[in-house]
């Protein structure tokens, strides 16, 4: 045991004595317990190097958190409210417009002390359940008679610690990635199960049995490629039995050139894609289409995610820059457009945030946007890293008067015809901080930056070199995101991979990496996969690999003690099955295609534009030119080339849970509405995705209605129907011709009623 000073013993004593005097008197008993305190710190010889490094011990355990959970968010250098600052012990001495706060030695004479037993300090509107502690009034009173002992050269930052009401500067997210390796566990576990297999141990848990084989391919070929594996496909992979048949079919889908459409969509939806610019006129943004398949080309080539990064924020700025760089940088051409603003001055600052938004929500998982007005309320974002951030992209948003390209640069002004961003000046004037958010009310002026929540990588921008013809700042900006050094970018990157395969993220709020987040179920997991990510090159395929081999995803979605389990851990947070997923819009529409035998596979090009009813057309301005449909052949094709335009989506999309185009979405909802089902039993794409999956019926198989009920199983759920299915179909088929026996074709829509049955049945919905 190491030795321990017996002054600090006996003053220990005091101090728990002052307390109780605190807890059991009243507090003028306070004030002499704590003179009797600093009279012994004299009398012991507190002016000690050991006594004083006990002191800076016990300032940053008990003073610092004290002063910087209640005091420092109202009075801190930029607050100062009633002019008094208390980040530092001479600021505290020498107070503001009511005097010191604080008299070294003098409790009685301590304003701070006053208005804390006062129940003043801290004000209940700042939310404080209760006036400070006993407790912690008892270890001010103790500090303030010892002399307020303060480090010397410390000043107390608001941000320096988490606290039980925000993150402090060391929260888990921008910490460093650790370096973990794998639990122990049997030679030939993959390292993804040993992580899970460590906390389901600890937990006296154990994983759901492998799922059987065509619960496999499906789940495959819907997670990789978003499209259900044809009657064929499953059987071929059921009767493989070589033992490298499922990573080969998982390298096949990996390599098909629907993999990026599939993944695609998940990126448009953080990049608030959209081919229109909103409000009332909601006009076309030109050659938007070409960012869109920029994404699914980027994806299918495995473009490292550092160099995806820097693409869509710096393309223009990039030395190589070519025509397929600067498509990229439509990431920030994406949101909406108000050609015609109430106030065009604010406005200017209402893009700007949707700039800073959607960088900082893309790629770091931050909520840097509540900073506009004031400080982050639970993040360590200063109001000045948001207009740091803002300067960045301020070039660019010099807005000219007009709004003939949608605030957008002209294709000269990007050398390309194309949808791209580029700066209109390479030395913008001043960006200045603005009071509460408001234009009206400028304050200093802001020099670009980054986010400084991230020590290690708080550095300046440089001024570009005399040849740029840019200001540079973006790809700055960009290549501080994808710095080594920097945690977030490839934490929050495996994070969303690991979401989609396995249905919620390792941090289920992948958005949102800060205090109003979640933390991670597994962090060593976590941290291990973003470091696989950058030891690999920053190859998305590659993780995407090593998580779809895993024992873990390959589990079944039903499990043993599923009852049992799911008292215990009702968010399947320890992944000890299987998570059961609903189709989202774009795969269910593209799986009633492609059971119909209409789905259309051509990759990219120009959108096509689906029809809609009549109904979903009234309350709209110019509705005579408000929607023309493509052709019905252009129909077809994948949901992902659909036309999107904001104010007019197809219902059938919107039912189940298609994005808010207007704000980037990591996560989109997943509603069980009854509109859902209503959309399913009347919509006119689904019947008519009914009536062509009969008549692909009818083309393969006899009269027969048995035979007609096996194709019909085959052709939308990939499989032989069992002898009740079929007993039970056939009664339906038979019953449906009785009651359309007065048509010349009762047995077609006899047909029809079933296949139609068939699209709205769970398995068709769901994947397990």
């Amino acid at each position: 045991m190491p030795h321990r000073d017996p002054r600090r013993a006996w003053l220990d004593q005091v101090i728990c004595f002052s307390m109780f005097c605190t807890m059991r008197f009243r507090p003028s008993v306070v004030p002499r317990c704590a003179h009797m305190v600093a009279l012994l710190l004299v009398a012991g010889g507190a002016g000690s190097t050991a006594w004083a490094d006990e002191w800076d011990s016990r300032f940053e355990a008990e003073i610092a958190p004290l002063l910087t959970r209640n005091c420092l968010e109202c009075h801190n250098p930029r607050q100062r409210e009633g002019n008094l600052v208390l980040d530092r012990r001479e600021a505290l001495v020498t107070g503001g417009d009511s005097g010191p706060a604080i008299v070294p030695e003098h409790v009685d004479d301590s304003l701070l002390v006053e208005r804390v037993r006062a129940g003043e300090m801290p004000p209940p509107e700042k939310e404080q359940p209760r006036p400070l502690s006993e407790a912690d009034t008892a270890k001010l009173v103790a500090w303030i008679s010892a002399g307020a002992p303060w480090p010397e050269g410390r000043v107390l930052d608001a941000y320096d610690a988490t606290t039980d009401k925000r993150a402090g500067r060391d929260w888990w997210a921008w910490q460093p990635l650790a370096e973990v390796a794998p639990p122990d566990a049997p030679a030939g576990t993959h390292p993804v199960d040993a992580f899970i297999a460590a906390r389901l141990n600890e937990a006296g848990m154990i994983p759901a049995p492998a799922a059987d084989r065509r619960t496999l391919a499906r789940r495959l070929y819907f997670d990789l490629i978003g499209l259900p594996p044809s009657y064929e496909q499953v059987e071929a992979f059921v009767a493989d039995t070589a033992p490298d048949a499922y990573e080969r079919l998982v390298d096949e889908l990996l390599a098909s050139p629907h993999f990026g459409e599939r993944w695609a969509r998940y990126w448009l939806d953080v990049a608030r894609f959209a081919e229109t610019c909103g409000y009332e006129r909601d006009q076309e943004k030109p050659n938007a289409w070409k960012y869109r398949d920029w994404v699914v080309d980027a994806i299918n080539n495995d473009l490292p995610y550092d160099r995806f990064v820097l693409e869509q924020l710096a393309g223009d700025e990039l030395p190589d820059r070519n025509a397929s760089t600067v498509t990229a940088t439509g990431f920030l051409r994406m949101g909406t457009w108000n050609d015609e603003p109430n106030d065009p001055q604010e406005y200017k600052y209402e893009r700007l945030e949707d700039l800073i938004h959607t960088t900082s929500t893309a790629f770091l998982a931050l909520t840097v946007k509540c900073a506009r007005c004031h400080d982050h309320k639970f993040d360590p974002i200063p109001q000045t890293d948001y207009y740091r951030l803002g300067a960045v992209f301020w070039a660019g948003h010099v807005e000219p008067r007009d709004a003939k390209f949608q605030g957008g640069p002209t294709p000269e002004e990007l050398g390309f015809e194309l949808c791209g961003y580029t700066d209109r000046a390479r030395d913008p004037p001043p960006l200045h901080l603005l009071r509460k958010g408001d234009p009206t009310r400028p304050e200093q002026e802001v020099a670009p930056g980054f986010l400084s929540l991230v020590a290690a990588l708080d550095r300046p921008i440089a001024a570009p070199p005399p040849e740029a013809p840019t200001s540079q700042r973006r790809l700055q900006l960009a290549r501080w995101i994808v710095d080594p050094q920097n945690p977030l970018p490839a934490r929050v990157a495996v994070n969303r991979l690991w979401q989609h395969h396995f249905g919620a993220g390792l941090v289920r709020t992948p958005d949102n990496f800060g205090f109003n987040g979640q933390r991670p179920t597994h962090p060593e997991l976590l941290d291990w996969l973003a470091r696989e990510l950058i030891a690999g090159g920053w190859r998305p395929k590659r993780i995407h690999k090593l998580l779809v081999m895993s024992a873990t995803y390959q589990q079944a979605s039903v499990h043993p003690q599923g009852e049992q389990y799911e008292q215990r851990d009702a968010g399947n947070r320890y992944w000890w099955r299987a998570e059961r997923q609903r189709l989202d819009a774009e795969a269910l529409r593209d799986a009633l295609l492609a059971a119909s035998g209409q789905l259309d596979l051509r990759v990219g090009g120009p959108s096509f534009r689906p029809e809609i009813s009549s109904e979903a057309l009234e309350g709209l301005s110019m509705k005579g030119g408000a929607w023309q449909a493509s052709p019905a052949a252009e129909q077809h094709r994948r949901s992902i080339y659909m036309f999107s335009k904001r104010s007019l989506l197809a219902p059938i999309m919107t039912v189940f849970d298609f994005c808010d185009t207007t704000q980037p979405c990591a996560q989109r909802d997943v509603t069980i509405v009854a509109p859902q089902a209503l959309a399913l039993m009347n919509n006119e794409f689904v019947h008519r995705a009914s009536a062509d999956l009969a008549a692909q019926v009818i083309e393969s198989s006899s009269a027969d209605f048995q035979e007609q009920v096996s194709c019909a199983w085959r052709l939308a759920l990939a499989r032989q129907p069992t002898a009740v299915e079929t007993a039970r179909a056939v009664a339906h088929m038979e019953a449906q011709s009785q009651h359309f026996a007065s048509a010349p074709d009762a047995r077609r829509r006899a047909l029809e009623s079933l296949c139609h049955v068939l699209v709205n049945c769970n398995e068709f919905l769901y994947v397990d």
